[in-house]
């Protein structure tokens, strides 16, 4: 009798070790409802300021969610925000640490395969990943960064300034 129990706590570790094992990891997921949220509250900072720029945010993976060119903005902004955007979410950190690295002299930095080495990229934090960024250009690049901070924060669980990232 004891064997036989032994044998069937056994049976019913085992799938309990494996799931263990082979557990499907999860991940926050930026939703369009929050990329909303971000852009509101970026575009209302851009407001305040009297800033012409575009807002561009993505996923995790530097996709594309939403996008929004506020009134009288250059267009070449447009491709310049979702660069920025996208380089925060896949390098996970603030676009602006490259910039400051080819300031400081590191140019292999401009090889970077994705990266828009521009201030104005700041990562979106949830649940202490990122998952995802916002991207700002228009204005200068100090203000387009403040800008999404902004909307990041809109968002974020914890502090996004570029320091910190």
């Amino acid at each position: 009798m004891k064997k036989i129990i032994s044998i069937l706590l056994l049976v019913l570790a085992v799938p309990a070790a494996l799931a263990a094992e082979t557990e499907t990891p999860v991940k926050p997921v930026l939703t369009l409802s929050a990329a909303k949220k971000a852009v509101e509250a970026a575009e209302k900072e851009a407001a305040r300021r009297g800033a012409t720029v575009v807002i561009a945010v993505v996923d995790d993976g530097g996709q594309l969610i939403l996008l929004e060119r506020l009134d009288d903005t250059q267009v070449a902004s447009v491709e310049v925000g979702i660069g920025k955007a996208r380089t925060a979410a896949i390098f996970r950190r603030p676009s602006k640490v490259f910039e400051d690295q080819i300031r400081e002299g590191r140019v292999a930095a401009l090889a970077l395969p994705g990266a828009t080495p521009l201030q104005g990229g700041i990562p979106i934090i949830i649940d202490g990943k990122v998952a995802g960024a916002i991207g700002v250009s228009g204005n200068t690049p100090q203000e387009d960064e403040e800008i999404a901070i902004v909307g990041a924060s809109a968002v974020s669980e914890t502090e996004t300034s570029g320091e910190k990232q």
